[in-house]
């Protein structure tokens, strides 16, 4: 049994200590809005936060996981108000086909939360998440406008 803080609730979930943290919050714990994309920690589909940093939860060990605190992109907005990069992400209407965007929205919030004003340097050394629909133009449009916010 492994003890999670998920989006600030703690759960014991049954699984070997070396499962990808993406597939207890996926199979387990049944928050699917994470994705899983290539498994390797490449494409960035499956990006969460973990103690506020953004992680490729795909070759992350639920065990390295266990006491710290987990947010998906389920846990990002707050009181039933959409979080600053979401809103952005609308507004830019970024997504296309949109299985990449969660994985991309949480990388976003960390960058954010480290560095509230990116320059276009910046945003090319820490958004390494892939969108095959290449949507990358909007995605910068949307991470200067969430910076303004």
């Amino acid at each position: 049994m492994a003890r999670l803080t998920i989006n600030g609730k703690t759960l014991e979930v049954n699984v070997n200590p070396s499962t990808p943290l993406l597939w207890a919050i996926r199979e387990q714990v049944g928050l699917t809005g994470t994705k899983y994309g290539c498994g390797i920690a490449q494409c960035g589909a499956c990006t969460v936060h973990l103690d506020g940093a953004a992680v490729r939860s795909c070759v992350m060990p639920v065990a390295a996981a266990e006491g710290k605190r987990i947010t998906t992109i389920e846990g990002l907005a707050s009181g039933g108000v959409l979080h600053k990069v979401q809103k952005a992400w609308l507004d830019k209407e970024v997504p296309q086909c949109g299985y990449c965007q969660s994985g991309m929205i949480m990388a976003v919030a960390a960058l954010l939360k480290d560095t509230p004003k990116p320059s276009d340097a910046e945003i090319d050394a820490r958004i390494t998440n892939i969108c095959r629909c290449g949507t990358f133009q909007q995605v910068r449009e949307a991470i200067h406008a969430a910076a303004k916010a």
